[in-house]
């Protein structure tokens, strides 16, 4: 059993590790992801600031082909330990932007284990790791991000990967956008990402060996979709935070809806991307300066 090598206390004692690293903002990246989402703007030069919810284009992971899991991704997971779990997955973020990171800026990012916890579901033992990264330009903290992430147990040989248990998505709103989400988009996101996990690009592997109904589309894909999607209701205004949670997976077998509104006060937005059920698989808020 998985649950006999872990426990709370072993968990506990990683919290807190840190680590340090520095990245230039090329303009390269940012530009090929405007492509790849069909975006509007001119191309980006340096001193552009880069649009928010971008920077995870910088900071890439760099491993060699033997430091990855069959399923392509890392068996080292940076400041998290090495887990027994051998499914990982994106949760759910919040940023908070303090200054724009412009294109050609080199930037500092401190990276420190925040938590660690164990929990039983549906689908067995789970560990969420909670991981803030404080990023620093060359006039200081421009953003900070926590970021969640969840590992799972194995599922069995013929099994299927049951999805969880979904609410209803709001229909009384605004602002609806379709998305397709293809496998080329999958995989140029995934290539731009440096993501080698199979799940977004082997239908394979994510069908038989994972037990998906298609190819999975990557959470901070469908994250990064949301804060364009209310940047662009909200032309002009600055963001000052931007949470996102993940109830569901998304996959490539249908269109999928992104659905917003403004907040009560004014001061922000609700969004949802919506599977083609109608059901929520991801929830944000943005509030703007």
């Amino acid at each position: 059993m998985v649950t006999a090598s872990l426990s709370p206390q072993d968990l506990r004692q990683h919290v807190g590790r840190r680590a340090i690293s520095t990245d230039v903002v090329t303009p390269g990246p940012a530009n090929l992801l405007r492509l790849a989402f069909g975006r509007p703007e001119p191309e980006l030069r340096p001193g552009d600031p880069l649009p928010p919810g971008w920077l995870g284009l910088y900071f890439l992971p760099k491993f060699r082909q033997d430091e990855l899991r069959p399923d392509g991704s890392p068996l080292d997971a940076g400041v998290v330990p090495p887990m027994p779990l051998p499914r990982r997955m994106f949760a759910g973020e919040r940023l908070r932007f303090h200054e724009p990171v412009r294109i050609g800026e080199e930037l500092r990012r401190e990276t420190e284990l925040a938590d660690l916890a164990m929990k039983s579901g549906g689908t067995g033992t789970l560990v969420f790791a909670t991981v803030i990264h404080s990023v620093y330009a060359p006039g200081g903290l421009a953003l900070e991000e926590e970021r969640r992430t969840v590992f799972r147990e194995e599922i069995r040989a013929g099994e299927r990967n049951q999805a969880p248990r979904r609410e209803d998505a709001p229909v009384d709103v605004p602002w609806r956008r379709r998305v397709v989400p293809d496998p080329i988009l999958l995989f140029r996101f995934s290539a731009l990402t440096f993501n080698s996990h199979r799940i977004h690009y082997d239908r394979a592997w994510a069908m038989d060996v994972e037990g998906y109904p298609g190819l999975v589309v990557h959470g901070p894909l469908t994250s990064t979709l949301l804060v364009d999607f209310a940047r662009d209701h909200n032309p002009g205004r600055v963001f000052r935070t931007y949470t996102t949670q993940a109830r569901a997976p998304l996959f490539d077998t249908a269109p999928f809806e992104l659905r917003g509104r403004p907040s009560a006060d004014g001061g922000g937005a609700e969004l949802w991307a919506v599977t083609p059920e109608g059901t929520v698989a991801m929830s944000a808020q943005v509030e703007f300066a």
